[in-house]
């Protein structure tokens, strides 16, 4: 299965993360197919920079999200609260 999860990245004790997207049986810091995002918590304000396109590509092929990478794509509107894919808004 595949899965949108947080890679951890940076310096002992001063982490970032980048949102990958795996194969769930690849190590957390392992092997990857594509970057989305990334997420630094250390940082104020707290920096979160995701790819909706390729985010909203992924769920809708069924990749499934982490429970952390749910409320970071919540965050950025991508999910709404019930966890389904946000459409994106259309121009006009």
């Amino acid at each position: 299965m595949v899965k949108i999860r947080l890679r951890r990245t940076g310096k002992t004790k001063q982490p970032s993360y980048r949102l990958v997207v795996a194969d769930s049986r690849s190590p957390r810091d392992g092997k990857f197919i594509e970057i989305i995002g990334h997420y630094n918590p250390i940082r104020t304000p707290k920096v979160l920079e995701i790819n909706a396109d390729r985010a909203r590509y992924w769920l809708g092929v069924g990749a499934q999200p982490s429970d952390t990478v749910v409320n970071l794509l919540k965050r950025q509107n991508i999910l709404d609260g019930e966890g389904k894919v946000v459409a994106v808004p259309v121009e006009g």
